[in-house]
């Protein structure tokens, strides 16, 4: 059986200014999904928008990118605004999250 989500590459998208946007590509899909965020200050960003277009759904495409953007908001130091109300659904599963997650 394969897993799906070994198919998923994320890139991120940061100009270094105010928004930025960690975009998901599926092997064999066109249309991209997206977590958008925009940074409050160099320790913090707000998690506004997650995007997975209906052909992704059930592919754990979301949560690859939420988990994605806490593996970089421990790596590079930052805590997280989640907006977003599919993320903070996520983070309210994930209790080991709040090292980084501000709910």
């Amino acid at each position: 059986m394969t897993d799906d989500r070994t198919d998923i590459t994320i890139e991120l998208e940061d100009d270094g200014g105010s928004k930025g946007r960690y975009v998901a590509h599926v092997a064999g899909m066109d249309e991209p999904a997206e977590l958008t965020f925009s940074r409050a200050s160099a320790a913090l960003i707000i998690v506004d928008h997650t995007g997975v277009p209906d052909s992704m759904r059930g592919m754990g495409v979301g949560a690859a990118l939420a988990a994605r953007v806490v593996a970089d908001a421990r790596e590079k130091g930052f805590k997280i605004v989640p907006l977003c109300p599919f993320f903070k659904a996520q983070a309210q599963r994930h209790a080991d999250w709040a090292d980084v997650v501000n709910l």
